[in-house]
C-alpha cells in the first residue's frame, strides 16, 4: 500500500518533505509521532495522529508512538498563544501511563509480520543528559537564526498582546529535534509525522539528523481538523470529547459523531474510518439521495465508537440512542449502566423521593404532581392517565399503578414520561 497516497486521497496530507514518498516505497520504514501527556487521557483530536500510525502499520511500516514524558515538562509553544502551566513529575507520570494504555488499544504491538508497533517515552533518554552536554552536543548544531525563523516562534514574538516566549519554550524544538536524532540512531527511524502545527519542530529534527549524524531524515504532517461552522473540532458545551470512557461515556462519544453536519461527515468518513474509497463514495452518494437518514453520520459513529471502545460499547450506545430518539422498551432502559442512563437523560428535571416513601408505594397521581411537580396539578395527572399518555420506565400505566422498589433503574431512578418528549426523573435517596 502507498501510505502517502492513502493519506492524500483521504484529504489528510498537509506538508511533505521532498522524496519522502519515494523513500517509503523503497522499503519498510520506521516512523514516529509524538503525543503530549498534558492529561491522563487523549481526546479525539489525537485520533488523527493515531489513525495515521495505524495506516502506516497497515502499509507494512513500523510505527513508533512517543509519549513526551520529558518534553511534557517543557511545554510546546506550537499553536499556543501563551505559555501553559508546567506539570509536576508525579502528574506527568500518571498522564504518561494513561496515554500509553490508550495507544495500546489502537496499534498492534505483537505483529507477527515484523512491523510491531513500539511505544517509547523520551524521558528514558533525556533524564541522563546534563545541561552542559545538551548545550554542547545539540545546541551548537542549530543557530538561533534558524530557530527564530520557525512559525511557532515568530507568531509568539510578533504578538504585542503577549509577554513573548520564555527560554523554556524556545528550547522545545531542540528537545523534539533531539528525539528524532535519538530514534534515528537507536531504531533507524527516518520519518517523523504530526499535525501541521508541528512542521517547524519536525524539520528541526531532520536538520539535526543531517548535521549531527550526517543522515537523511524525512517529514510529513497532516491537516488540523476544523469544523465547517467554524467551531472547534472535538469540543462540546461540556468540554473535550475524551478517549477515556470514564471521562466521556461511549454514549456521548457516539452522539458527538452522530450529530456531525452533512458537510463535516463527508470529510470525517474519509479521515476517521478505514473504509475503502469505493465504499466511501457509495455511502456519500446514498447520503446525498436521502440526507434525512443520516447514513454517513451513523456509519462514522459506528466505525469510530467500535474502534475506540469496542463492539459492546457501540451496541449499548446505539441502544441508548434509541431510548430517546426511537421506539424502545423497558428492558432496553434497564440494560443501561448508571452513567449512560444519566447521559441519556442529562438535563431532564428531577425530584427526590425517600426510600421509605417508595417502599410504601407511590400512587401515580402523587408521583405526577404533588411529589414531583412534573405535572401542574392532580387534575392534569388524572387527565394524562385517562388519555393513556403516561409511562413509567417506558411502559404505559393507568391511575391504579403503584410505583415501588421494583421500578428502580440502577437502584436509584424511575423515569416518568408524558407523551413522546416530556420526561421526568424520580431520584430515590
Amino acid at each position: 500500500m502507498n501510505f502517502v497516497e492513502e493519506l492524500r486521497w483521504r484529504g489528510m496530507l498537509h506538508d511533505i518533505m521532498p522524496d519522502t514518498e519515494e523513500h517509503l516505497l523503497k522499503k519498510a520504514t520506521t516512523g514516529y509521532i509524538g503525543f503530549d501527556p498534558t492529561a491522563d487521557s487523549l481526546h479525539i483530536g489525537s485520533l488523527v495522529p493515531i489513525i495515521i500510525l495505524m495506516h502506516f502499520q497497515r502499509a507494512g511500516h513500523r510505527p513508533v508512538a512517543l509519549v513526551g514524558g520529558a518534553t511534557g515538562m517543557v511545554g510546546d509553544p506550537s499553536g499556543k498563544s501563551e505559555e501553559r502551566n508546567l506539570l509536576d513529575e508525579a502528574t506527568l507520570e500518571k498522564n504518561v501511563a494513561g496515554v500509553q494504555a490508550q495507544l495500546a488499544r489502537f496499534l498492534d504491538f505483537d505483529s507477527a509480520s515484523g512491523n510491531a508497533a513500539k511505544l517509547v517515552n523520551n524521558y528514558d533518554w533525556m533524564k541522563g543528559i546534563s545541561l552542559i552536554e545538551f548545550v554542547r552536543d545539540v545546541g551548537k548544531h542549530l543557530s538561533v537564526n534558524y530557530m527564530m525563523a520557525k512559525e511557532s516562534v515568530k507568531k509568539r514574538l510578533g504578538n504585542e498582546n503577549q509577554a513573548g516566549m520564555s527560554f523554556t519554550e524556545f528550547t522545545y524544538q531542540l528537545f523534539q529535534g533531539y528525539d528524532f536524532y535519538h530514534l534515528y540512531r537507536a531504531m533507524d527511524c527516518t520519518l517523523q509525522m504530526g499535525g501541521s502545527d508541528q512542521w517547524g519542530n519536525i524539520t528541526t529534527g531532520t536538520e539535526l539528523v543531517r548535521r549531527k549524524a550526517q543522515g537523511k531524515a524525512y517529514a510529513l504532517t497532516c491537516k488540523l481538523i476544523t469544523k465547517a461552522d467554524g467551531s472547534k473540532f472535538g469540543k462540546t458545551a461540556s468540554g473535550n470529547i475524551w478517549l477515556d470512557a470514564n471521562r466521556t461515556s461511549p454514549y456521548k462519544f457516539y452522539q458527538y459523531w452522530l450529530n456531525a453536519s452533512d458537510e463535516d461527515a463527508k470529510n470525517y468518513i474519509k479521515i476517521f474510518t478505514f473504509l475503502d474509497k469505493a465504499t466511501i463514495e457509495a455511502l456519500i452518494e446514498q447520503h446525498q439521495e436521502n440526507p434525512h437518514l443520516r447514513i454517513l453520520q451513523k456509519k462514522i459513529a459506528e466505525e469510530v465508537t467500535v474502534m475506540t471502545h469496542g463492539k459492546e460499547a457501540y451496541k449499548n450506545a446505539l441502544n441508548a440512542s434509541g431510548i430517546l430518539f426511537g421506539k424502545s422498551t423497558s428492558e432496553a432502559l434497564r440494560s443501561l449502566d448508571e452513567q449512560t442512563f444519566l447521559d441519556v437523560f442529562e438535563g431532564v428535571p428531577q425530584a427526590l423521593v425517600s426510600r421509605q416513601e417508595l417502599s410504601e408505594g407511590l400512587d401515580m397521581i402523587a408521583a405526577l404532581s404533588a411529589k414531583t411537580g412534573f405535572l401542574a396539578s392532580n387534575a392534569d395527572a388524572r387527565r394524562a392517565l385517562k388519555e393513556n399518555a403516561v409511562s413509567v420506565n417506558k411502559q404505559k400505566v393507568t391511575a391504579s399503578h403503584l410505583i415501588g422498589p421494583k421500578d428502580l433503574i440502577a437502584d436509584t431512578y424511575i423515569l416518568l414520561q408524558r407523551g413522546k418528549k416530556n420526561y421526568f426523573l424520580i431520584k430515590v435517596g
